[in-house]
């Protein structure tokens, strides 16, 4: 418990700072090479598994005939995360599943075999086909502008679902689900019912000031109603995988929900009387019932600030 305490503070203090199309470059060590890509395991159940490292939260389900993968992580990556799964089973990847579009979940794609399957919301398909950057994000040197057509499409959905989806039985059953635009226009939710847990991707990332991507079809004004219809819709589920953080809770959830619709209503005040969007983010603070969120850097509050301004009438 106290590792996971720790391991929040720090993820909330930094990491979700970060572009969310950036490569996490290795850093050189003490000989002047660069430092092993170095993927960290939580067992969260003895068929489930959280690898952190190299960008978003990757899933590792182990199933009776396989393993689905939910999300691969930066490019550069997908050998790590693939290397780090052999040492929990000596099963093969079946498939790939990723949340939304964004290189940092779906760059690894490419690393893994051409036979594994990869599965996303329809949205996130034709998004992943394009690789735009993200709103407000600047891509750092040397990151791909299209990592799919450098691989002649490999790595590319090839099966998708709208609003829902169900993979498998039993214990071995996954369900997909859609609830609405938030941080992209495809962020998939990833239920395992037999284990009442779930992963949410970047619609969810931690308690923060999430990034709004509406070059993807994201929406300020409507992830709020998305994670409310999440936290009401998906039942018998205790704990959440998030996209950069903590596994988190239903409770969570909701108070995320309420976090976001509460930012969007302050924009629509200022934006009523008169104010400008700029004035704004001078202004606004973290309100004190979410103590414990991640204060939000000038360039995400602005970007996110302005995506809502501009979709309130």
């Amino acid at each position: 418990m106290k590792r996971q305490l720790v391991l929040g503070v720090l993820f909330a203090a930094g990491a979700l700072t970060m572009s969310v199309n950036a490569l996490q470059q290795p850093q050189a060590g003490a000989s002047g090479q660069p430092a092993a890509r170095v993927v960290e395991v939580d067992k969260l159940k003895d068929n489930l598994y959280m690898m952190r490292g190299g960008g978003g939260n990757s899933a590792v389900f182990i199933t009776s005939t396989g393993v689905v993968v939910v999300d691969t992580k930066n490019p550069g990556w997908g050998q790590p995360l693939l290397d780090k799964i052999k040492s929990v089973t000596d099963k093969p990847v079946t498939m790939i599943i990723n949340t939304h579009t964004h290189g940092d979940h779906v760059s690894g794609n490419v690393e893994f075999p051409a036979t594994v399957e990869v599965v996303t919301h329809a949205n996130t398909a034709k998004n992943m086909q394009e690789m735009r950057p993200a709103s407000g994000v600047t891509p750092a040197p040397g990151t791909p502008a299209n990592i799919f057509k450098d691989n002649n499409g490999r790595g590319l959905p090839k099966k998708t679902f709208t609003d829902k989806m169900n993979i498998g039985k039993g214990p071995d059953a996954i369900e997909l689900r859609y609830f609405g635009r938030g941080h992209t226009n495809g962020d998939a939710w990833v239920i395992f019912p037999a284990l009442r847990l779930m992963h949410a991707g970047d619609i969810f990332s931690g308690k923060n000031i999430p990034l709004l991507d509406a070059n993807n079809g994201g929406s300020g004004v409507e992830i709020g109603k998305t994670l409310a219809k999440a936290a009401s819709s998906v039942k018998d589920v205790d704990s959440i995988i998030t996209g950069h953080s903590t596994v988190m809770t239903m409770a969570d959830l909701r108070e995320y929900a309420q976090f976001n619709d509460d930012f969007a209503n302050a924009i629509r005040e200022a934006k009523k009387k008169g104010g400008s969007v700029e004035a704004f983010v001078k202004t606004w603070k973290i309100p004190e019932k979410y103590k414990g969120y991640a204060a939000p850097a000038e360039a995400r509050l602005l970007s996110n600030a302005k995506i809502v301004w501009d979709e309130t009438k």
